[in-house]
């Protein structure tokens, strides 16, 4: 678990830089349960590269994972992950997405991009997105590492897609973690090795914004009710300051039956 000291640290990078990495975050049985899961539901979901410039022709990516099972769950409340998560957005946030990125041998560079450029707010602004990029194999500016460019979360603009950026590679261990502005510039690297570079895009939003993966219909609601009461407010079984996502004056997570429903703001008048 983080320390307030390195919890401190983390985010002062994140704030001067846009991005840092959480070294030897994960633990060595996690890492490998997660590949052999992957590699599981690929082969039983018949994925398949998507054949596009962003998604890439060579990379595999296996969306909603929430939705496969039990160790997702614990991908979304990591203890030295999530905190600075947190801290960067606040504990009201939200899962945005959570999918696995498989890059193969021959890949292109992934179009150098801002996470939030399709959220229409002027830049620079406070973040309203805060993503993830989990490491299960070894990243190498070979093999693939996610190319950032440095304080471009601080522009006062999104890139120009398809245009070519100078960048540099966070190159890391299997079992780091990447965890970056939703401003950054950046992009996933071309893989010049046999091998694949594995990952995990474990991505986070504002509890105000709309979530990428629309989580309330991309899970059902007894997948939810196995949820811990945190992950339930992660994916949106939750009110946001008393008063954004209520129903009808109500939290949503008393559709799970749930006894403690969020107070509302109207509580405190």
């Amino acid at each position: 678990m983080l320390t307030p000291e390195q919890l401190q640290d983390h985010l002062g990078r994140i704030d001067e830089q846009g991005y840092t990495v959480v070294e030897n975050a994960v633990d060595h049985g996690m890492v490998e349960a997660l590949v052999a899961d992957l590699l599981r539901l690929e082969k039983e979901l018949g994925i398949k590269p998507s054949k596009n410039e962003f998604e890439g022709e060579h990379t595999v990516r296996i969306y909603n994972l929430l939705a496969h099972g039990k160790l997702y769950e614990a991908v979304a409340e990591h203890e030295n992950v999530l905190p600075i998560v947190e801290g960067v957005l606040d504990a009201g946030c939200l899962v945005s997405s959570l999918s696995s990125i498989s890059i193969g041998p021959g890949e292109s560079a992934q179009p150098i991009h801002a996470d939030d450029q399709l959220i229409r707010v002027p830049k620079p602004h406070p973040a309203l997105v805060c993503n993830s990029m989990w490491a299960l194999t070894d990243f190498t500016a070979a093999n693939g590492a996610t190319r950032i460019v440095p304080g471009s979360h601080k522009f006062d603009h999104s890139p120009e897609y398809l245009r070519h950026y100078e960048s540099e590679p966070a190159e890391m261990k299997a079992g780091s973690v990447l965890i970056w502005h939703g401003s950054l510039w950046h992009g996933g690297g071309s893989n010049d090795t046999a091998e694949r570079r594995v990952g995990i895009a474990m991505n986070y939003c504002a509890g105000y914004i709309r979530q990428q993966e629309n989580q309330q219909l991309g899970l059902s609601r007894e997948t939810v009710k196995g949820f811990s009461p945190r992950l339930r407010e992660l994916v949106g079984y939750g009110v946001y300051n008393g008063l954004i996502g209520h129903i009808d004056k109500h939290s949503p997570v008393e559709l799970l039956g749930d006894e403690t429903p969020d107070p509302m703001v109207w509580d405190a008048s």
